[in-house]
């Protein structure tokens, strides 16, 4: 999944000429190395002067100039240096003394492995080990073997055949990731083990001829490819080609090449799209998709991916990574411009300037995350290894062999990861040790430092690292995973005042003795109330309110608006009972949207205490309605409270008649709401379990009334009727009660949540809104022409006109 291209290391030049007196006569020929290959000058290269291409035997490429690059070509095994001076002199048009070719082959050329030893022995090479080359390579296939392989594979970029793959590859992304999806592709791949085995396979394979169209794209321009075999890069096993040899093509045959891999994927994508075509497996489908993951992940170039070698082609500069250095220390303004940084041309200094100032900043920060992650990542892996590893051995007894197989990759790929992290880091801090402990020697004082930074470095990672509370514990489901939840291992919230909305922090919770406790691992949905000094009410403009102070950290519940009903019962006084009860009855007019509110909250802030709201609503709607969307609401909840009670029910009812009711029905119905008014007056009286079932009652009531009433004609499931035509009573219903209950930290006594309600003291209510409002406290009256029943609460309601069905009047 990577190809090579040998890393070329930096240009070399000429060193001072040795001096004169010194003879060549003792000399022997000299000769290349066994493997050498010259490559040739690089064609659209981004230097100033085109550098020349050297491949060792063990597969490293060097960049030299051109007149160690003519000395090498002269070298025969027969030449002496004068002849190699003169052939070099010569090409390179300036001339070359014998003593001018000594010197570069003792300085230069000996120490590069390109030439035999005096003595006709190989020379003992070092090869470049980059930290983001690819490690454990391991060839499947020899060059010759290579070249046979992938011939038949270069007709695939004949341009015919490359614009109708491309063509097709584009229309199947979009209709797979925008029309078909992958919903079902995905349920019926990991409903059996078998199916995901062999998406596995085939991407596994498909990874591997990417690399065939490396070869082959190399093949097509001319070039020998070489080897192709598997390696670790990074953290995964992956698939390379060697394409050196594709150095010595133009820059649009390189980038062929290099797009030759992704092209192959899209291949792929067409043929398993055209056998999804003819079998209707959608398991194919994801096939589909790892191939498009496959090529967009190819095209980061900030490693050495495909992507990586295509911007280093376009520039021509194939060491971008050797360029960093340069390139950073020419940003510094007071620093002396490094001649390193002038070698390129302006437009590849630019290009390669960007790049390096976005790649350093993510790799320091991939880097950086990895460090700061790995508790987490090693306690996600320790906890995953343990759930496959008992699965595995599930499926071994009984018998599955697919479902084994799936477990044992999955502890592979869970295994590897983490082995490869700290491969890197490891290895990323013995380079590091090394380098500084080289460049400081004889420098007593700056090794001191440097020793110094080491010392800071390791203090810094063990209090990163060292067991603590949560440091190591597995990654959750729940846990959103952003940038700042990367540091909260490293800085943590201290304290439960830190707590925001949003983010994580720590908080006191009280449970009641024996009861369960939620874990990490077995959460429960629990509602948290996060102090918010802005939410603080304002002072009280009358001294002589009865409105309760609000007390609790959250916004208060806003009045109903037109047509709705509230009960809000807020109870912050020690050892009382507060009720609130709003009952209403609205009609709706013919045409008119139905968005009416039923609410009821109940809050509590005390000690030994209760707080009960009951909202019960019934909306009629007369005749069509083109927007009906009613909402159902209730909420209870305890702040800094000890044995105390909060119980919210609301209750709704909506039925759509095509007409309204005759006076038998009304009169029906008035004589009914006059007792749900007289329940409500009485409520603090019922025990709490008992409301819902008597609400309930009333509202089968309602039906029966309005289904034998003859001019009603009520509409089909509670929906306007198209048509005054008789149907069935179609109610719309829903009851929403909130119980919550207290107990205090130190007495293991639990409180029902519904317990059965004694003499209670006087409810604690605010007086009603008027007309309009759809609200009243305790129970207000219904609005039933010719009659209005008194409020059951602290105050009684004047008689109210006849409500004529048709106006969107809510009860008083």
């Amino acid at each position: 999944m990577t190809s090579v291209h040998g890393g070329p290391s930096n240009p070399v030049g000429p060193p001072a000429p040795a001096p004169a007196s010194e003879t060549s006569a003792s000399w022997p020929p000299p000769a290349l190395a066994d493997g050498v290959q010259l490559i040739g000058e690089t064609k659209g290269s981004g230097y100033k002067q085109a550098p020349s291409l050297v491949r060792r035997a063990d597969g490293q490429t060097i960049q030299l100039t051109r007149l160690l690059y003519l000395i090498l070509q002269a070298v025969d095994g027969h030449r002496g240096l004068a002849e190699i001076a003169q052939h070099a002199g010569s090409a390179f048009g300036k001339p070359v003394s014998a003593a001018n070719v000594r010197a570069l082959i003792e300085t230069q050329l000996l120490p590069l492995g390109l030439l035999r030893l005096a003595d006709g022995s190989q020379p003992e090479v070092r090869k470049a080990n980059p930290l983001l080359g690819m490690r454990f390579r391991y060839s499947v296939t020899d060059p010759e073997r290579t070249r046979k392989i992938t011939a038949p594979f270069t007709t695939l970029f004949n341009p015919l055949i490359v614009v109708a793959v491309t063509a097709s590859f584009i229309a199947i992304c979009w209709w797979v990731l925008m029309v078909k999806g992958l919903a079902s592709a995905t349920h019926e791949a990991f409903a059996s083990p078998g199916l995901v085995l062999l998406v596995l396979l085939v991407t596994v394979l498909s990874a591997g001829f990417h690399e065939f169209g490396h070869a082959a794209a190399a093949r097509r321009g001319g070039a020998t490819p070489g080897a192709m075999g598997i390696g670790l890069y990074l953290m995964w096993p992956a698939f390379y080609t060697d394409v050196t040899d594709s150095y010595r093509l133009g820059r649009g045959a390189r980038i062929r090449t290099d797009l030759g891999g992704l092209y192959f994927n899209a291949i792929v994508a067409v043929a398993i799209m055209g056998l999804w075509w003819a079998t209707g497996f959608d398991a194919l489908l994801l096939v589909v998709v790892t191939q498009i993951l496959q090529m967009v992940r190819q095209l980061m170039p900030m490693v050495r991916f495909d992507g990586y070698h295509i911007l280093a082609d376009v520039t021509g500069v194939p060491d971008l990574f050797q360029r960093i250095k340069p390139t950073l220390l020419a940003l510094v303004p007071w620093r002396k411009t490094d001649p390193q940084a002038q070698l390129l041309k302006p437009w590849a200094r630019a290009v390669v300037t960007v790049w390096v100032l976005v790649t350093v900043p993510l790799l320091v920060f991939s880097l950086a995350t990895m460090v700061l992650t790995l508790p987490r990542i090693l306690g996600t892996a320790w906890d995953n290894a343990g759930k496959q590893q008992a699965a595995l051995v599930h499926s071994v007894a009984a018998g599955d062999v697919a479902d084994a197989a799936v477990r044992a990759l999955a502890l592979a790929c869970v295994a590897l990861p983490v082995a490869a992290i700290f491969y890197m880091l490891v290895r990323l801090g013995r380079q590091a040790v090394t380098g500084l402990w080289q460049k400081t020697r004889g420098k007593a004082w700056q090794r001191a430092a440097a020793m110094a930074v080491i010392a800071a470095v390791t203090a810094g990672l063990a209090w990163a690292w060292w067991p603590g509370a949560g440091t190591y514990r597995p990654v959750q489901s729940y846990e959103h995973g952003t940038l700042f939840d990367a540091t909260t291992a490293i800085f943590p919230t201290a304290a439960g005042h830190d707590l925001k909305q949003g983010h994580t922090g720590r908080t006191v919770a009280l449970w009641p003795e024996g009861a369960r406790k939620p874990t990490r691992d077995d959460p429960q949905l629990s509602m948290v109330l996060v102090p918010h000094t802005t939410l603080a009410p304002p002072a009280a403009s009358s001294a002589t309110t009865s409105v309760p102070s609000w007390v609790f950290p959250f916004e208060k519940p806003p009045a109903p608006e037109e047509g709705g009903n509230q009960a809000l019962a807020v109870n912050t006084t020690d050892g009382s009972v507060v009720y609130d009860v709003a009952f209403a009855l609205v009609w709706a007019d013919d045409g008119e949207d139905v968005r009416n509110a039923n609410e009821a909250y109940a809050f509590a802030s005390c000690k030994d205490c209760a707080a009960v709201a009951v909202g019960f609503q019934v909306i009629l709607i007369i005749g069509q309605a083109n927007v009906v969307v009613p909402e159902n609401l209730s909420a209870a909840a305890n702040y800094n409270c000890v044995r105390c009670l909060a119980y919210a029910l609301a209750n709704q009812l909506v039925l759509t008649l095509d007409g309204p009711l005759s006076e038998e029905g009304m009169a029906k119905l008035s004589a009914l709401w006059q007792q749900i008014a007289e329940y409500g007056r009485n409520l603090q009286n019922v025990p709490l379990w008992e409301i819902q079932g008597k609400l309930e009652d009333f509202k089968k009531q309602i039906i029966e009334i309005v289904q034998t009433d003859p001019s009603a004609k009520p509409a089909r499931n509670g929906t306007p009727a198209p048509s005054p035509s008789p149907g069935s009573t179609g109610p719309t219903q829903s009851s929403t009660p909130s119980p919550v209950a207290t107990t205090p930290a130190s007495v293991g006594e639990t409180v029902p949540p519904v317990p059965a309600a004694p003499a209670l003291p006087t409810p604690t209510a605010a007086s009603g809104p008027g007309s309009g409002s759809g609200q009243t406290t305790a129970s207000p009256a219904a609005p039933v022409p010719g009659t209005a029943a008194p409020d059951p609460g602290l105050q009684t309601a004047p008689p109210a006109p006849p409500t004529p069905p048709g106006n969107t009047t809510p009860a008083p």
